[in-house]
């Protein structure tokens, strides 16, 4: 796990090494174990290390040379399927030098070109320079798991796995229109696919790859998910989950680093810790879990629908059946509050508030002991764990389903100035048109067309915000995080399974519940699910609340410009309201504000009113 990034200019060899050294200082706490350069007159390429495999060979960017031509790389990632794949390359004549990864996706875009992506099981972000073509291939993996953004000024094509890379570099301007502004204030800390929020600057979406050459970067998708008719039984589809799943976790639970997981008592990182635990156990290995608390939450934890119980007791309960090592970390309310700016640094722009700040500071805890992490997420978006799976009214409403109003948070912001009403329809279009491309079948029944529509649009919004979220904040103190569920090969499977397979007995997530019942004890097995833990300690309120107030007070606030004073008056004095999927409240808001107002002023944001 790395960060990487780069200039290219064909035209003009238009590049700088020391600028794009700069560029890479930006983010050396994604790789703090190693870096490097690679430049020539046409292109420039930077490299932090973190190093989780053959930790003594793995130095890059990395240059071979086959068959009289030249090839360079950057790489950022894990590859799960490397045992298959250097037996295959080994049958064209590869001989690997290394037991990294980097290497491995270095010859397969040397003997594939262009479809090396697809025979890739894992995370990644890469960039390969084919000297002897003179163009440079770029990919990122099906779920956009890694990070990877680009922007173009003139000949120059520069690329990073942050944004604040590309800021660095001082022809790259700081400015947002309308269209990063509407996703601020109706989807954020979900955002458009492709879309960076600044001005000219853009993601490499999910599964895309292409070249740029001469002056050009052409990109198109090398994996899309398929409609297909699926006629199985309950049984059936239990065995196959069960077997693609402990597959999954079982290959990413190679790394030459400390491993641990991620252990919240919830059926998800339950799945996980225990398969892992029982894989490591044959090894005679112990595994190293954490489970995650807020300071004062015992005493005011309020229980709702979507969060019933708190995670702790469900957590230790588990540790101790599977005889892990566990660990409870605590974060204190002022910690939580006081790292929201930081989360802000950590992630280019505003996102989940304290649930950003928090995972911040849980990981900064982690990284003591651990390098590497195995997490839950995904399983929610691939097997149906949300409302909007099976509450139909939720797809019919014309808008994002996991933002309850979305006129909440733009309507404390002056109407006119944001054209909140034209943000609407911008983004309701949007959001229709994603749906439009939906695949599905003319057989399918109207439950299954719910669900493919579901899973659809929260693969490509909804998870994508949480797995940017995982990364930027895990990789903000140098942990890899890893997410077993989100392999493509289970999300290919379960979403043309029956609906009334995947919610039996009106049960959410009851495929994945049947298929890993041997795992779990029943009371981690049937419990309801409860999302990731947000602090109920009224003092984070207060804190908020006073840090906001204060930063208020500054003149040049662009975010005092911009807000309508009676309308933010009237929300401090209203109670708590839902308002983004299911934890983020009042609390939450205040501090999404505090975000907000950070990232106008400490990003020196131009924005094009």
């Amino acid at each position: 796990m790395c960060s990487i990034c780069g200039m290219i200019d064909f035209v003009n060899n238009n590049v700088s090494e020391n600028v794009t050294r700069k560029m890479g200082e930006t983010m050396s706490h994604r790789g703090p174990d190693q870096n490097g350069i690679y430049a020539d007159k046409a292109v420039a390429f930077q490299h932090n290390r973190l190093a989780i495999i053959d930790i003594q060979n793995g130095i890059q960017p990395m240059t071979r040379t086959f068959e009289g031509k030249e090839y360079t790389i950057v790489y950022n990632g894990e590859i799960y399927n490397v045992p298959e794949l250097t037996k295959e390359l080994s049958e064209f004549g590869v001989k690997m030098q290394t037991r990294c990864d980097t290497e491995a996706v270095l010859y397969a875009y040397i003997i594939y070109k262009e479809k090396c992506p697809e025979k890739l099981n894992g995370i990644f972000a890469f960039a390969v320079y084919d000297k002897a073509e003179n163009k440079v291939f770029i990919a990122r993996d099906r779920f956009g798991i890694k990070p990877l953004f680009y922007t173009q000024i003139g000949s120059t094509f520069l690329f990073a796995s942050e944004i604040k890379a590309l800021l660095a570099n001082p022809q790259v301007k700081r400015e947002v229109d309308y269209d990063g502004l509407w996703q601020l204030l109706y989807l954020s800390p979900v955002k458009l696919n492709g879309s960076g929020i600044f001005k000219g600057i853009h993601e490499v979406k999910p599964a895309q790859c292409g070249y740029f050459s001469e002056n050009k970067l052409a990109l198109d998708y090398y994996w899309k998910l398929c409609a297909k008719e699926l006629h199985i039984t309950s049984d059936e589809a239990a065995e196959q989950t069960r077997l693609l799943l402990t597959d999954a976790i079982e290959r990413q639970l190679v790394s030459d680093a400390p491993l641990c997981t991620f252990l919240s008592g919830g059926l998800d990182s339950s799945v996980i810790t225990s398969a892992a635990s029982k894989h490591l156990r044959k090894k005679g290995e112990i595994l190293s879990t954490y489970s995650f608390e807020y300071e004062g939450n015992k005493e005011n934890f309020k229980s709702t629908l979507f969060q019933p119980q708190g995670d702790d007791e469900y957590a230790v309960y588990l540790a101790d059946y599977l005889k892990t090592d566990h660990t409870v970390i605590t974060a204190p309310t002022q910690a939580v509050a006081d790292l929201l700016t930081t989360a802000v640094s950590a992630r280019d722009i505003p996102g989940q508030a304290d649930i950003d700040s928090s995972l911040l500071y849980f990981c900064s805890i982690i990284k003591k002991r651990h390098t590497v992490a195995l997490s839950g997420e995904c399983a929610d978006e691939i097997f149906g764990g949300y409302p909007w799976f099976y509450r139909k009214e939720m797809l019919e409403k014309d808008f994002f389903p996991w933002i309850h109003d979305p006129f909440k948070r733009i309507s404390l912001f002056k109407g006119d100035i944001v054209k909140s009403s034209e943000g609407y329809g911008y983004l309701s279009e949007k959001y229709r048109n994603s749906l439009n491309e939906c695949p599905i079948l003319d057989t399918d029944s109207e439950s299954m067309l719910l669900s493919r529509r579901a899973t659809w649009l929260s693969v490509n919004y909804f998870m994508t915000s949480l797995l940017e979220r995982k990364d930027r904040m895990s990789m903000a103190s140098g942990v890899e995080v890893r997410v077993p569920f989100a392999d493509h090969r289970i999300l290919e499977f379960i979403y043309n399974v029956p609906w009334e397979v995947k919610f039996e007995n009106q049960s959410e997530k009851a495929l994945l519940r049947k298929a890993m019942s041997d795992f779990l004890p029943d009371r981690i097995l049937n419990r309801k699910k409860s999302p990731y833990p947000k602090t109920h300690n009224p003092k984070y309120e207060q804190a908020v609340y006073a840090i906001l107030m204060s930063r208020l007070t500054k003149k040049d606030s662009l975010l005092n410009q911009l807000l309508n004073k009676e309308a933010f008056e009237k929300f401090l004095e209203s109670g708590s309201t839902t308002w983004f999927g299911q934890l983020m409240s009042k609390p939450q808001l205040l501090a999404w504000l505090i975000q907000l107002d950070f990232w106008f002023e400490m990003y020196n944001i131009n924005v094009l009113l």
